[in-house]
Formats: structure tokens, sequence, C-alpha cells
């Protein structure tokens, strides 16, 4: 259990934060459910074809450098005995519910951070880093007996929410790492500056673009610095973060919703991929009306067989603030006339600029509201009887496609 100390008695080292991060989940899934993948390497795939890209990979496939966006083709070169399956993204969600309750049993849930992580916020004696580490061998504990034997996950215990989700990755898989007030900064000297949440690769060369390549370096900077550097308050408050300040981080505002889907063979044509598309519209524009949102821009976007030369074809357009399905169809529909023909492979749609309904101004023709009012009784009807009872013509043949897919940042309610 790297990063670990046991402290004296005179000074107890506290902690505020366990963060839980569940080790190759989807992969994980399929191997407690299929004593027969336990100890093989293991792709998870969004459909069964070659053509595809892993969407997950079990711990003994990673050994052989397969990760995820690796394709199938490359990966079983890369390992012969490579079993591929298909997701079952139902399946993932429900063990993800009866994770959290076995991890409830222990210690609330204070956040759900994505299908695979949860933080939980510790209070009094639980801060005890003795007490912390002890919840969390039970949380280990409660998830194989409660939900799978085999399912494993590696808990980080800090200061705050960040520096836990770093403590999280250093031990991996089934780690237990923890970093204390004491052992800031370091402990982070020892990381670089990827290892930390939300330093990704364009903000990796924006930082060599400043001459900062280490983490000591980053830490160098001043709160006006770091401002300057993110180009918000985003900055700063990371520079308070890395010194193990524990405030409640600011609510993300939701800047678009959408939705894409790797089509199977089986609707790799123009015609077929179209309707997917309007049936991926479809589903985002119900998410749009149930956040009670409304959209100010439209994204298509198709990838195009051979992967290899990733032919992508895009466009956007600016709309009239729209949350209504029928709307976002026709103004899908001319989009497409624009969109060169091929072998599709990919089809993705974005709605974007989005705006809340508190500040949406209603328009002055009633057509607007009549087929708002449509969508939501669509909703309505769709909600209690199933999501395919009700839709729009077009996409009648491809109504089973495109199934629901997890969205990492929001977990969808099973029943």
């Amino acid at each position: 259990m790297e990063g670990i100390g046991k402290g004296s008695a005179a000074q107890v080292e506290l902690v505020n934060w366990l963060f839980l991060d569940l080790n190759s989940y989807f992969a994980s899934v399929e191997q407690e459910l299929r004593p027969e993948l336990r100890g093989r390497p293991v792709a998870v795939v969004p459909v069964m074809a070659e053509t595809t890209c892993c969407i997950a990979a079990s711990y003994e496939a990673k050994a052989f450098g397969i990760k995820t966006g690796t394709g199938v083709k490359e990966a079983r070169q890369m390992c012969p005995s490579l079993q591929v399956v298909e997701g079952r993204q139902a399946l993932y969600v429900e063990f993800h519910h009866r994770i959290v309750e076995a991890v409830n049993r222990c210690v609330p849930v204070t956040a759900i951070r994505s299908i695979d992580e949860m933080a939980c916020k510790l209070m009094g004696r639980e801060r005890h880093l003795s007490n912390a580490v002890q919840i969390s061998l039970n949380a280990k504990q409660a998830i194989r007996e409660h939900v799978g034997s085999t399912l494993r996950c590696s808990i980080g215990l800090a200061p705050n929410q960040l520096l836990a989700k770093v403590a999280s990755n250093m031990q991996k898989p089934d780690g237990l790492s923890a970093i204390t007030p004491n052992q800031i900064p370091s402990i982070l000297f020892s990381l670089k500056p990827a290892a930390i949440p939300g330093i990704g690769h364009s903000m990796g060369l924006r930082l060599e673009r400043w001459g900062i390549y280490s983490m000591e370096e980053l830490w160098t900077l001043q709160p006006a610095q770091m401002r300057n550097l993110w180009g918000s308050v985003l900055g700063e408050r990371y520079w308070h973060w890395l010194r193990g300040a524990d405030f409640d981080e600011m609510p993300s505002s939701r800047k678009s919703v959408g939705h894409q889907h790797v089509l199977p063979p089986e609707l790799r044509s123009m015609e077929q991929a179209c309707a997917v598309g309007q049936k991926l519209l479809h589903k985002a524009a119900a998410r749009l009306r149930r956040m009670q949102m409304w959209a100010g821009g439209l994204s298509v976007y198709v990838s195009f067989s051979p992967r290899r030369e990733r032919r992508i074809w895009e466009a956007h357009t600016r709309i009239m603030d729209s949350q209504d399905t029928v709307t976002l169809s026709e103004i899908f529909r001319k989009l497409w006339q624009e969109c060169p023909t091929g072998k599709p492979t990919l089809m993705g749609v974005q709605l974007y600029d989005l705006v809340p309904s508190g500040l949406h101004t209603p328009s002055i023709f009633s057509e607007e509201s009549k087929r708002t009012s449509l969508a939501c009784a669509m909703d309505a009807i769709n909600a209690k009887y199933g999501g395919n009872t009700l839709y729009l013509g077009g996409i009648h043949h491809v109504r089973d496609a495109a199934p629901t897919r997890i969205a990492f940042s929001s977990i969808p309610e099973f029943d």
C-alpha cells in the first residue's frame, strides 16, 4: 500500500477524501460473469467488427500494450490469444449501482465521478489515516462479497478530491495509496504533470510552451501565473488543490449534449447512417428536454472507412434555440445533404451552446410551442412504455440500433 505512513502518536495524519477507481471495469465485469475469461486477455468492443476499436481491456490484455482506442485488428496482432467480447452497457450500469450500494455499507458515497469512479467525503474520526485505511479495506471487501469476487478497485486517500484521485492512480490494480498533508509537495514531485487530472495532451503542450516539464516547475508558479496558464480562475484553484486545500468544486456547466455510434457492418451505407444519425439526435433531444436546456447549435460528424486514413466529415450550424425533435431533425437533414458519399463506420451528433429554460426567450411563433409540447408528450409516453414506443418514421428500420451507451460523466438509472 504505497504512500501510507503510520504517523506518530503526537500527530495524527488526517485525510478528507476517499476516491475509488474500479480496475478495467468493463472487462472485469465480463470476467466476473464468464469464468472462462478470467486470467485471459480480454478486449471489450462496441460492436463485433474487425474495423472497430477496443473500449476497454483487461489487465492481461494491457500487458500486451492493448488499451482503450486500440483497433481490433491491431490488438489481435499484438495478442493473438485475445478474447474479444461485445460490450453490454445495461449490465455495466446495473453493476455500477450494485457497487455504489456495497460502498455505501462502509461509507456514504458523496459523488459519482464516472461509471467506474466515486468519491466519499470522510467525517470526524473517519479522517484519521488509520481509520480511513480500514474503511478502504472494508469497501474493497464489500465489493467482493456483495457484487463480484473478482472485481478489484484502487483507492486513494488525500486532503481533497483531486489529490485523492491522483493517489488512486499511484498503485494499480487493487491498490491503496494515500497523500497526507505532510507528504505535500514531495510526493507530487515524483510524478509528472500528466498525472494530475485535467492535464491532458493539449494542456501538456501548453505547459511545455511555458517551459514547464516537471511537477516541481509547475509548483513554483504563483496563483496569478496559474490563472494565466489555464486562461481562467480554474488555474488558481489548481494552485490551491495541489497544496491540499479542500473546498467545494465549482459545478461544471454542461456546454453540449451528444451521442455517437460505431456502425455495425449491416448499417454501413449512407442511407442507414443517416437514419442512425437521426436516432442519435432523438436521444440527444430527449436528454436536452430532461435537462430543461435549449440548444443554439448542431454538429454532425461521420468517420469513413478505411479507418487508417482517418477520413472524417463534419458540419456545424447555428440555430434558433431549440429542443424539439422535429425541428432538430429538419436541420439535421439539411446538413446531411452536404455529406460526401463513402462507407461510414461511425456516426455522431452534438447539440451545443446550451441555454437553460430560465434564460430561453420563447419564440413569437406558435409552431415552436406546438412542437415542444409534442416532443414532451412523446417523452412521457416513451418513459412509461419504453424508449422505442413513439418515434419519427425516418428511423423505423434502425429503431433498435444505437442502444443506450454509458456517458462516463452521467450514469443512467437502472430499473
